[in-house]
């Protein structure tokens, strides 16, 4: 058996074991690991908290290949030289077939690290949220043009990373497929509201690119309007305090209006509010989505990167990114009429059933894996066939 068709050893690299990168990479690790495959994890040593080290703690007897962690700049640093480093070395010590490294920094480690495995690179947005004219953008895009010709393996989450990709550094042709994200069969249960629930639920981390702020207006335009909507904002992060203040300045009612109580797993997180609303002004292919679509929860959310994939036939009722009026709208309609939403939530549940399941995710990246291995393996007999014979002297 060859080792394509066979056991792997497979090396996944990431920065921070946090959100929805770490989940990718944690079913990708446990589908493999289940299919036989032997694995093995590096992250960076300082991020991720108490809830990423409990999760690597539980996976870590599973993995064949160990879990090591070292220091990994969240920018451009001293400690890159190190990472790199280490990947080598762990690379070689595992004789590591597959090099799949995850996000900006995680992809730049696999590829730039001396290894003779596959590199594979899965960005998740990463570099892509960058733009050309800023210094910290053109810094990353031109590294990331720059390593093209060290990967071997591009999978991307979505039909819209892909042509984002192509667009902003460089077209990867054949070496390139797309693998949507997967959930879980036990994410289909559904959810019931708690009996205190508010009108609308947020869930993410709390910064200006997840369109927090245009919740907040759209919620300022309905309360001024007489409706009065209340909110949950589930999550943490850098715009926290600017985006409570932006809701202390609402319309004054007898009770709050939006309620910020940190961060908690999705699922509970969900049954906060009777209406998600993922008011995002980018994303890749979000697990937040697809996670609320599976459990059935009536959800509002935005045409932005790979979430008309998600939707399908349904993408018309997406809404577009950074226009509060439109996001009052869809609110309003929604509140106003619960049974086309429930609607939507069913058929958006059947689809992400049918088509978005971590099973299919993990057979198609290890066919991709097993695809790159046998050119690799082809490419190399060939070479060595038309090498000129030793000449004796």
């Amino acid at each position: 058996m060859t080792e394509a068709a066979g056991t792997l050893n497979i090396l996944h690299v990431m920065r921070a074991p946090v959100g929805g990168l770490f989940r990718h990479v944690l079913d990708l690790a446990r589908g493999q690991i289940a299919r036989g495959h032997r694995v093995g994890l590096i992250a960076d040593a300082s991020t991720g908290g108490a809830q990423a080290e409990a999760t690597l703690a539980d996976l870590t007897p599973a993995l064949a290949l160990g879990l090591s962690r070292v220091a990994m700049s969240r920018h451009v640093g001293p400690s890159d030289i190190t990472a790199c480093r280490h990947v080598a070395q762990r690379a070689a010590a595992t004789r590591a077939a597959v090099v799949h490294g995850h996000g900006a920094k995680g992809g730049a480690y696999a590829r730039l690290a001396r290894a003779d495995a596959i590199r594979v690179y899965t960005p998740h947005g990463g570099s892509l949220h960058y733009d050309w004219r800023s210094p910290t953008g053109f810094l990353y895009l031109v590294s990331e043009r720059a390593m093209m010709e060290r990967t071997d393996l591009f999978l991307f989450e979505s039909a819209y990373g892909r042509k984002a990709f192509r667009a902003r550094i460089g077209a990867p042709g054949e070496r390139a497929r797309v693998v949507h994200n997967g959930v879980t069969e036990s994410e289909f249960a559904p959810i019931v509201p708690a009996a205190s629930a508010s009108d609308i639920v947020f869930v993410g981390e709390l910064r200006v690119l997840k369109g927090v702020d245009v919740l907040i207006a759209a919620i300022a335009m309905l309360r001024r309007d007489g409706a009065q909507i209340t909110a949950t904002m589930v999550g943490d992060g850098p715009d926290r305090a600017a985006f409570e203040t932006a809701a202390r300045d609402l319309p004054p009612s007898s009770a709050p209006a939006i309620s910020f109580v940190g961060a908690r797993p999705a699922r509970a997180a969900f049954a906060l509010g009777r209406l998600m609303v993922v008011p995002s002004r980018a994303e890749s292919l979000p697990y937040i989505v697809l996670e609320a679509g599976a459990a059935g929860v009536p959800l509002i959310t935005t045409r932005v990167g790979g979430i008309p994939e998600i939707y399908g036939p349904d993408a018309g009722d997406l809404v577009a990114p950074g226009d509060a009026g439109a996001l009052a709208r869809a609110i309003g309609a929604a509140i106003c009429n619960p049974s086309a939403r429930a609607d939507l939530a069913t058929r958006l549940q059947t689809r992400i059933h049918e088509h978005f399941s971590v099973d299919v995710m993990t057979e198609a990246v290890l066919a991709a894996y097993g695809k790159t291995l046998a050119n690799k393996a082809s490419a190399n007999k060939t070479f060595a066939n038309k090498a000129p014979a030793p000449r004796n002297g």
